[in-house]
């Protein structure tokens, strides 16, 4: 008898400087069995080979050295073409514009939501 090899897990990209929302977030999206990596800041993720193999970036707005708008322009030129999604506690029509022209996918006000999450990478 054989067995079917076991699906592989998509893969999470997550950029968030503050520590407790980053630990929930990356052991909620493990629990849902994604491999996540997670950074506090844009250039360590940047400087991650994984990065690039990544099939989602969850990524916070403001950074410590920059922002999400501009961690994804990095990864565009870079040649990084999975779902993005950014995350800020400082929502505003303009933001949302200019989040969607960049390429995020979606844009969740924080507190984060457990479902909204998860339905915004696709679950």
């Amino acid at each position: 008898m054989t067995t079917a090899p076991a699906p592989e897990r998509r893969s999470v990209l997550l950029v968030e400087d503050d520590d407790g929302v980053r630990r929930s977030t990356q052991l909620l999206l493990h629990g849902q069995g994604y491999r996540v990596r997670a950074h506090s800041v844009a250039a360590a993720s940047l400087a991650d080979p994984s990065a690039m193999t990544a099939d989602y970036l969850v990524a916070d707005y403001c950074l410590p050295d920059g922002d999400g708008i501009q961690l994804l322009r990095a990864l565009h030129a870079r040649g990084w073409t999975g779902r993005a999604v950014l995350m800020t506690g400082y929502s505003s029509p303009s933001l949302t514009a200019e989040a969607e022209a960049t390429g995020y996918a979606v844009l969740l006000e924080k507190p984060l939501r457990t479902r909204e999450l998860l339905v915004a990478l696709g679950n």
